[in-house]
């Protein structure tokens, strides 16, 4: 499933998206770059001469996998105790060398490997969305047991949503004391609005009352929360029967 861009995992110029299939199911992870035809490919040396990354992209790609493969692990042990998948997607992606260059800048960072991997910590980034608000807990709660990983940051915006209502989940991992991944788990309905905050913060030019756009951005975040506790609610009301 290819990913709808938003919160770090945009992607810009000639990139393309490998989908691999893992347990039977489709994973959009790491981009790979496409551009003109050159006489002389470059060597895998130079390439990694050349990445801010370094020698470390296929360890990094290998990380992906990995932790891609125990959250299928985790909705397959759910879906048996509960009876349905409580992971409505999932997405990965290692940051494109554009968007993390850019972010270096932004940081006023040098555009170095140290600061790609050691002081910016989404290189590595992985989307999982539920359907139900205790489902985004129940699979923190299982990122938070993953063998030979810590959590080293986490950021409740689901219980404290930031001002402009954007609501989500996120955590930072520490991957076997070498690499950082970040976690961003939400609800649909919080995936939903922040694709369009998204789309709406990045389009060039914007038409019409700027702040009445973000009053109602607001007002339909916290609509859906509301929504989000009811459909929690009935789903309860269902499972206690």
């Amino acid at each position: 499933m290819i990913a709808t861009e938003d919160d770090g995992f945009s992607v810009h110029g000639f990139v393309f998206k490998c989908v691999v299939r893992y347990n039977g199911k489709d994973h959009c992870t790491v981009p790979f770059y496409q551009g003109r035809k050159q006489e002389n490919k470059m060597t895998s040396n130079e390439l990694n001469d050349n990445s801010i990354y370094g020698g470390h992209r296929e360890e990094m790609e290998a990380v992906l996998k990995d932790l891609l493969e125990r959250i299928d692990d985790v909705r397959a042990q759910m879906n048996s105790t509960l009876g349905m998948d409580p992971v409505e997607h999932c997405l990965g992606r290692i940051k494109s060398e554009e968007s993390m260059r850019e972010k270096c800048q932004r940081k006023g960072l040098p555009e170095t490997e140290q600061s790609a991997l050691c002081e910016i910590h989404d290189a590595i980034g992985i989307r999982v969305v539920c359907a139900f608000v205790d489902d985004v807990f129940a699979i923190r709660d299982a990122i938070a047991g993953f063998e030979d990983c810590r959590i080293v940051e986490e950021k409740d915006y689901i219980r404290h949503a930031k001002p402009n209502g954007y609501r989500s989940y996120h955590l930072i991992l520490y991957y076997q004391e070498r690499y950082y991944v970040e976690f961003q788990l939400r609800t649909i309905s919080m995936d939903t609005w922040a694709a369009l905050e998204h789309h709406m913060k990045y389009k060039k030019q914007v038409s019409g009352n700027t702040d009445l756009i973000v009053r109602e951005l607001k007002r339909c975040a916290d609509e859906l929360a509301s929504t989000d506790i009811s459909m929690q609610t009935i789903r309860d009301m269902i499972m206690n029967q």
